[in-house]
């Protein structure tokens, strides 16, 4: 089972962002790889530090992660939900994202370059912005997963664009200083300004390309979505961003927001759906059976003689799948019996009659739950 990324961390839920930081940072630096070089351990606890902070360090990430542990990120599909490096993102990946949090490296007789490789020597990937999008689904998608085809307008390297080094920084993308102090060496490191940090600049600009060498292009993007998906979730399709500028780069991902439409009958919370059944006195007083809506289709219940309004019956199974995988809500349906808002006299005099009925006169019995017990029961 996957690390809680707080223990990963070493620190509490409750920690401020500022603490995060910190904690990130310490750990870093314990497992840089310049500091422990082919130590494979090492390397992995290094991108566990990162996969952590990554979601911690962001307000949305956080919230959902405390509220959903890994099942938020883990849906599945070929992408994640906008958290964790396990899906490909390598050593290079984490420095072009969070070099900063070294404020510059840390110095003494090591060589802190801010992508690995002692003094700057490895060659930086430049990473291109993500894109964000938003995906309405109905309850039945939701509960079913569905495949979606949208259209996205992205930048991609222009046909004939060409790259040359950096003449500044010699293709490292960063600018390295060495300051000698009574402490030792210092070495720091800050992003070349000529070409950005991409270690390349622009050689050949075709015709309607950017000063990047990028064009603006529209392209269809299969997204699958898995069953149990949430109001507000984020999911990413990784590689589906703008492409980055020069021959090292890497794509960025495409990140996709979820929003339910609301449905005309059914109400969601959480896995569980709720659903409002009106009857008539006839049909509560005689019982009936009544066909009702299901995002699996109509289905046909039951109502007993004598039920009483209020009274809540359960399809099990029926309701969302848990994007935990852990099987699937119920179909919560509330009975309300319909009362008449106009009579006609001959129904006004039936009524009448019946008034001093004892069959007519409510004698709930011990057995009979009150609305606050069933509540209660059906969040039990």
């Amino acid at each position: 089972m996957k690390q809680d990324y707080y223990e990963t961390l070493g620190i509490t839920k409750g920690a401020s962002a500022a603490e995060i930081k910190k904690a990130y940072r310490k750990k870093a630096i314990q497992y840089h790889p310049d500091k422990n070089p082919d130590d494979k351990g090492a390397e992995e606890m290094f991108k566990k530090a990162a996969e952590a902070y990554e979601v911690l360090s962001d307000e949305n990430k956080k919230a959902r992660y405390d509220q959903y542990g890994h099942a938020a990120f883990e849906n599945g599909g070929g992408f994640s939900g906008g958290g964790g490096f396990g899906g490909g993102m390598n050593m290079d990946d984490i420095f072009s994202q969070f070099g900063d949090i070294f404020g510059g490296g840390f110095g003494g007789g090591g060589g802190f370059s801010g992508f690995g490789g002692s003094g700057g020597s490895r060659q930086r990937r430049v990473k291109g912005s993500n894109l964000r999008i938003r995906v309405k689904l109905t309850l039945e998608e939701i509960a079913n997963g569905v495949e979606k085809k949208v259209k996205v307008r992205r930048k991609v390297q222009a046909e004939g664009v060409s790259y040359k080094t950096c003449e500044t920084c010699q293709g490292s993308g960063q600018m390295t200083r060495i300051t000698n102090t009574i402490l030792g060496r210092m070495q720091t490191s800050t992003t070349c300004s000529s070409c950005g940090g991409a270690g390349q600049t622009i050689n050949k600009r075709p015709a309607g390309a950017d000063g990047q060498g990028l064009k603006v292009t529209e392209e269809t993007v299969l997204i699958k979505i898995p069953p149990g998906v949430v109001e507000g979730m984020q999911l990413k399709v990784t590689g589906k961003g703008n492409e980055a500028p020069g021959q090292h780069g890497v794509s960025g991902d495409l990140l996709v927001a979820i929003e339910e439409k609301d449905h005309e009958f059914l109400k969601r919370e959480g896995d569980n759906l709720h659903y409002d059944l009106y009857i008539s006195f006839s049909e509560a007083a005689l019982g009936s059976s009544k066909e009702i809506d299901t995002v699996t289709g109509k289905v046909r219940i039951k109502v007993e003689s004598g039920v009483q309004s209020g009274k809540i019956l359960r399809l099990r199974g029926k309701g969302i799948p848990s994007i935990n995988g852990y099987g699937k809500g119920d179909l919560l349906v509330h009975i309300n019996v319909w009362t008449p808002k106009t009579l006609t006299s001959e129904q006004k005099s039936f009524f009448e009659k019946m008034a001093d009925d004892e069959n007519f006169i409510p004698n709930p019995e011990k057995s009979d739950k009150s609305f606050f017990e069933k509540v209660k029961d059906m969040f039990s």
